[in-house]
């Protein structure tokens, strides 16, 4: 980890800034602890512990939260607003928060696996508490009063005959740098005035009024567009390029070449899309990729080599199953299908490189291109900048590197890169396929006797961390080698993720298969291996279910010992109006999920309504009642927000996303090949129902409702069908022919 960010007051001061006082415990308030000694601190102050990497208050009393997390659309930003204003007992417009800047904030890594409210709004918390606590007692030296006699308001520090000092002339004395501690006084919940209350988001307004709100809005003065001409397919080699007619091109500034990477610069966009056209048709490549059959993704990923790890491995009780049945999923290559294809605005100047860009990780980001460009990392500055669509690694890190390596050869003009749809589509890192293979059998009772679950996948991380994980630095003359995959640990996973489930059974076996060889550029993909996963657990207990002929809601509760799972698929059963045997509309079906995010983040369960087009196929999402327990709730909005788009986007990798390809080249390269969930076919209604935790920690719930909301609504459909879909996506043709058959 690289060292957290220390705000000098002196050399703020020096360059005729604002005051900048950093917070620090007096002694009185907390012992001297080196990182490493004593209790672990309350989330990223694990790993920046002091609290100026957090906070910062103004002479003038503004107030700035820092967070290493990229805000992505989960709304945490806003959520982040709000820990820092109530443990610190200010409006929330009184704070501003700076995300993830590989100047101003701490490492916090990648943005990734719901972790934002755990880590860094945990951190926040703390932070933001003990900070408070630290005015109290500058405030009480003052006063010459005991400081539990002083309480704090809109920004000041009170006591009880009415003298009042501000943050802002609290900071002016000279405060000790020292560590947070791992114990904080948090303010009791029931005394919240913005935590726990629906806030509007801070990013949305500009979303939806055409304002500037992504890194594809940015124009700086003097800027240049790029474009990239991408090989095209795996492994193609750059025999031959004539570049001479391409450079007399009106407003073309300089084609780019290193190796098989081939760029142009225009003055203007429209230019440099032209440009790159006639590169593109200049260019002359060999290739020689030998992808896989597409149509027998099953077979192919479960012949190839694998590394084989028994996760879970139970035998409480001598077999006594009596009835058995067994399944297989599968899952495609699915494409994170970002609205608004990659994009980065690279600047060098000096032998230094700033970089504005989406990417899910500043530092590991930064790391990898200054390795790129034979750079020291301090000269390589990484901004977040919202990108329009992630859901996971898609593009963002290329396009950063693509301008890095562009503005290089351009030093001092700004140059903007943006990726073409086809190149979005055929050349960023998809989600892996994968497949899943059950068994199990019921006893007598009813209930599950033994479980067996078997996982085929590759590994769901390539980030960046090394050069190697860029296109750009891949094609490059002295290209660097794509790093050797690797499989996420578990108890958050990759491919195994939530393969082992959440509800008792006296035997159960659990298996991952980790396949090394990649056919497909492959990384991280919203929720990782957890939405398969799920999808297959939660199906497969609605086949054992109808097994057992019990409904299943009740099989599920029979089998759950965990008591805010059950109260969970208590209220969304309650709340969708759940009854034992009831009967849908004619073309009609209802259905059921749950699962725990990771087994260790937020709950989710999920009942859904469906209809089905017998002559068609067609399925859609009706409606669908979630209930969710993210532990305590800072914005309900916000995570209704997540819920909501949950189930819509796992609605539309259910339903519709596949990536495809031949023999050659990956095929799915618009929205025509890859057709989407659409404005037509959105459920007509989603409710979600938040079950509140005051007190309690801080659950990821970003992520928490892909693989429920797929289940639920694969479950509904073999309720209204009659017939059993086990290979996603739940086409219209699949439907279809399984009606038929």
């Amino acid at each position: 980890m690289n060292a957290p960010v220390i705000l000098d007051r002196r050399s703020v001061l020096a360059g005729g800034g604002a005051l900048i006082v950093s917070f620090a415990l007096h002694p009185a308030l907390a012992q001297e602890q080196k990182p490493g000694e004593g209790p672990k601190l309350p989330g990223s102050l694990a790993t920046s512990p002091n609290l100026d990497s957090w906070l910062r208050i103004d002479a003038d009393g503004r107030i700035t939260a820092f967070t290493g997390k990229a805000e992505l659309g989960q709304g945490f930003k806003t959520a982040f607003q709000q820990i820092a204003a109530e443990q610190l007992d200010v409006p929330f417009d009184a704070v501003k928060v700076i995300t993830a800047d590989t100047k101003l904030t701490a490492n916090e890594g990648y943005t990734a696996g719901s972790h934002s409210m755990q880590d860094s709004g945990t951190a926040i918390l703390h932070a933001a508490a003990q900070a408070r606590a630290l005015l109290v007692a500058e405030a009480a030296k003052r006063f010459d009063l005991p400081a539990e006699k002083l309480r704090t308001e809109n920004a000041s520090v009170i006591a009880p005959d009415g003298r009042r000092l501000t943050y802002g002339e609290l900071v002016a004395a000279d405060l000790l740098h020292v560590l947070a501690q791992p114990a904080s006084h948090l303010k009791d919940p029931a005394s919240f005035k913005v935590m726990g209350q629906p806030v509007p988001r801070v990013d949305i307004s500009a979303k939806v009024t055409g304002g500037a709100a992504y890194v594809q809005d940015m124009r700086l003065s003097g800027m240049v567009h790029a474009r990239v001409v991408r090989p095209p397919s795996y492994g193609a080699e750059l025999t031959e390029c004539d570049t001479s007619a391409i450079e007399k091109m009106s407003g073309v500034v300089q084609v780019v070449r290193d190796g098989n990477f081939l760029a142009v610069v225009a003055e203007k966009e429209s230019l440099a899309v032209k440009a790159m056209r006639a590169l593109a048709a200049a260019a002359k490549w060999q290739e020689n990729a030998k992808l896989p059959k597409s149509n027998d993704l099953a077979n192919v990923l479960t012949a190839l080599p694998s590394q084989d790890f028994v996760i879970l491995q139970r035998s409480d009780a001598p077999a006594s199953g009596t009835q058995t049945i067994q399944a297989t999923y599968t899952r495609p290559y699915q494409s994170h299908g970002s609205i608004g294809p990659s994009c980065a605005v690279a600047h060098f100047v000096d032998g230094a490189m700033t970089v504005w860009t989406h990417t899910q990780g500043v530092y590991p980001d930064r790391q990898a291109i200054a390795e790129m460009l034979g750079l020291p990392q301090a000269s390589v500055r990484l901004i977040h900048t919202e990108g329009s669509g992630c859901y996971g690694h898609n593009g963002a890190d290329d396009a950063a590197a693509d301008a890095a390596l562009i503005a290089r050869a351009l030093p001092g003009r700004p140059v903007r890169l943006q990726w073409m749809r086809e190149q979005e589509h055929g050349w960023e890192p998809y989600g892996p396929a994968m497949v899943t293979k059950l068994s199990a059998s019921l006893d007598a009772s009813g209930k599950i006797a033994d479980w067996n679950f078997a996982v085929w996948s590759n590994t769901h991380s390539m980030r960046p961390g090394g050069a190697g994980s860029l296109l750009a630095a891949q094609h490059m003359a002295r290209a660097f080698a794509v790093p050797a995959p690797k499989p996420l640990p578990l108890p958050e996973g990759g491919g195994d993720r939530n393969a082992i489930p959440l509800y008792s059974f006296p035997n159960a076996h659990v298996v991952h298969h980790f396949i090394p060889t990649m056919p497909l550029r492959i990384s991280a993909m919203r929720a990782l291996g957890a939405y398969h996963n799920v999808f297959s657990i939660e199906s497969f207990m609605d086949e054992l279910a109808d097994l057992a002929g019990t409904d299943p809601v009740e099989f599920r509760l029979k089998h759950l010992d965990d008591q805010r799972g059950r109260e969970v698929i208590e209220t969304a059963a309650r709340e969708f109006g759940w009854k034992r045997g009831q009967k849908a509309a004619p073309n009609g079906g209802y259905g059921f999920a749950f699962a725990r995010y990771k087994n260790l983040a937020a709950y989710c369960a999920v009942a859904s309504e469906v209809e089905v087009d017998r002559e068609t196929g067609r399925a859609r999402l009706v409606r669908a009642v979630a209930a969710v327990d993210a532990g305590q709730v800072v914005n309900p909005d916000g995570i209704t927000n997540q819920i909501e788009g949950a189930i819509v986007q796992s609605t539309s990798w259910t339903l519709y996303e596949s990536v495809s390809f031949d023999e050659a080249r990956i095929t799915s390269i618009d929205w025509q090949t890859y057709p989407i969930l659409r404005f037509n076919a959105v459920p007509d209604k989603i409710d979600v129902r938040i079950i509140n935790r005051p007190g309690q920690p801080f659950l990821g719930s970003g992520e928490t409702g892909q693989g429920p909301a797929a289940a639920s609504l694969a479950n509904a459909i073999a309720n209204a069908t009659g017939k059993r879909l086990r290979d996603l996506p739940l086409s219209r043709k699949r439907i279809k022919d399984a009606i038929d058959a």
